[in-house]
């Protein structure tokens, strides 16, 4: 040390990296094996960082949900979901006027397979929100059915199917907060669209 400040004299003779949450990495100089394990973790950390964006940029998350599949995103098979707890609601018959939903529904052919259902609601809100509680007067959600089957829930007006035979017939219902359907005037808010052959 011969009286030179310890502080001084300390990292005169260290180089210190720090690696993040593993806290502070010392290297002495001159030594031979500080640049190979100084490019080691620098490429380490880099080299992750890569991985970590070329992932993310396929669709991986880390809890390892492909974005890129559609079978996570609500095109599983649903042929034993459970939605009778939801079934034999009763109507609810809201008077017709200037202020009473109204629904449409377009059925387009995906470009990478399978159909985009979008629909086209005045005075709804789809209120996701408030799904099993109380109805509110303009909002609920949809459901949607192909061939009779209860295939989906409805919080948006966009839905992305799978598969649709030719002819199968997508038939969409707005419900209320309850899952009671809607009506207008007597009659149910609904749409049913046949699927066209590919062409």
């Amino acid at each position: 040390m011969s009286g030179l400040d310890p502080t001084v004299e300390w990292y005169g003779h260290w180089h210190a990296i720090n690696i993040g949450p593993a806290g502070l990495v010392q290297f002495q100089k001159g030594t031979s094996v500080m640049k190979p394990l100084l490019l080691l973790l620098i490429g380490l950390s880099f080299g992750g960082g890569v991985g970590f964006l070329i992932a993310a940029s396929q669709g991986v998350t880390l809890d390892g949900h492909d974005h890129s599949d559609p079978a996570q995103h609500g095109q599983m098979d649903r042929s034993n979901t459970d939605h009778s707890g939801h079934e034999g609601h009763q109507p609810l018959d809201l008077p017709a006027g200037e202020t009473a939903p109204s629904l449409n529904a377009m059925l387009m052919k995906d470009a990478k397979g399978g159909w985009n259902l979008h629909l086209t609601v005045q005075n709804f809100r789809f209120a996701p929100e408030a799904v099993n509680q109380a109805n509110a007067d303009g909002e609920g959600h949809a459901h949607v059915y192909v061939d009779g089957r209860k295939i989906s829930r409805l919080y948006s007006p966009w839905l992305h199917i799978d598969a649709l035979p030719a002819g199968a017939t997508v038939k969409v219902e707005l419900n209320a907060n309850d899952h009671s359907p809607l009506f207008v005037g007597g009659t149910p808010l609904t749409v049913e669209l046949t699927v066209p052959s590919d062409q």
